[in-house]
Parts: structure tokens; C-alpha cells; sequence
């Protein structure tokens, strides 16, 4: 490794220590939100698209999104590690199966779509997701059980004050009558 490498290669690991950069791949629809100065004033723009290129180069690493805004097509290249790049949103995942989607440039309307890419996880994740609900069910039924026990304790409560009050009332009743 030659002396620039070793210095990008530091330069790269100071950056990547403060940031949390999104894994993404081209095909995918993606959110950067830039940060713009005008003036004195500095504020955050979202630009939206399908990420159709992406160049790995260590610290020149940079990245093509395309959109089309107003019926033209946009296209912007942001540097990866760059400090105005504020953070990276992955939107949806493309399934693409190519590195390189410069043939997007041509196309227009359904021709330009990209298919969704369903993730082999899925059903690790369902699974989680269907033992979640029975779990939530089964606080639910147990809360139900006790809240109906609860209630049963409760009229229970009410009846004993009923008796209670009833026998009073024969109390003062019977203390009139010897009076």
C-alpha cells in the first residue's frame, strides 16, 4: 500500500467515525438530503430518486440518482463521504442486474420502472411478527380474565356495602322502636 492510500484510508475512518452511511445498491429508490447554504442562513433539501450508479473509489466514492421533475430527468452525483451530504434514506430496493442503470436515461413511463426486490428474510421476520401476535392475544385474554375477575370483586364489593347498609337501617329501625 502506497503512502496515499494509507492517508485516504485514515482521512476515511475520521469521516466514517462520525457518520452512519445506508447501505444502498443501484436500483434503489433513495432519499439524500443535502445541506444548502445560503447566505448565512443553512438548511436541508431532499432530492428523491433511483440511485443509477454508484462508483467505489475509497474516499472518492460517489453515487448518480436520477429523477423526473416536471416531465425532464434530473440527474445529480453526491460524494459519499462529502460534509454536505447530511444523511442517505433507503426508500424501497430495486431489483436490478446491473451495476450500471445509464439505459434508464431512455426510457419513460412504465418502461422506467424497477421491480421491488423481496428480501429472503421475510419469513424469518413474519414468523417474529405471527409470535408477537399471539403473545399480544394471549396479554390481552389475561387482562380480560382479570379485569372480569376484577369486576366480579367489584359487584362483590357493591353487594357487601348493600347488606351492610340494609343491616344499619335495621339497626336504626329497632333502636326507634325501643325508643
Amino acid at each position: 500500500m502506497n503512502r496515499i492510500e494509507e492517508i485516504e484510508k485514515k482521512h476515511l475512518e475520521q469521516i466514517s467515525a462520525g457518520k452512519k452511511i445506508t447501505e444502498f445498491f443501484p436500483g434503489d429508490t433513495i432519499k439524500v438530503n443535502v445541506r444548502i447554504v445560503e447566505g448565512k442562513r443553512q438548511r436541508v433539501q431532499a432530492f428523491e430518486g433511483v440511485c443509477i450508479a454508484k462508483k467505489s473509489g475509497g474516499i472518492n466514492s460517489s453515487f448518480t440518482v436520477r429523477k423526473v421533475s416536471f416531465g425532464e430527468g434530473v440527474e445529480r452525483v453526491f460524494q459519499l463521504y462529502s460534509p454536505n451530504l447530511d444523511s442517505i434514506e433507503l426508500i424501497r430496493s430495486g431489483k436490478v442486474r446491473r451495476a450500471k442503470l445509464y439505459y434508464l436515461r431512455d426510457r419513460s413511463g412504465k418502461s422506467a420502472r424497477i421491480n421491488e426486490k423481496i428480501k429472503k428474510k421475510l419469513g424469518i421476520d413474519v414468523a417474529k411478527e405471527i409470535e408477537i401476535k399471539t403473545a399480544d392475544e394471549e396479554k390481552k385474554k389475561e387482562a380480560i380474565e382479570s379485569s372480569a375477575s376484577s369486576k366480579d370483586e367489584q359487584i362483590d364489593k357493591v353487594e357487601a356495602k348493600k347488606v351492610e347498609a340494609k343491616q344499619e337501617e335495621k339497626k336504626e329501625v329497632k333502636s326507634e322502636e325501643k325508643k
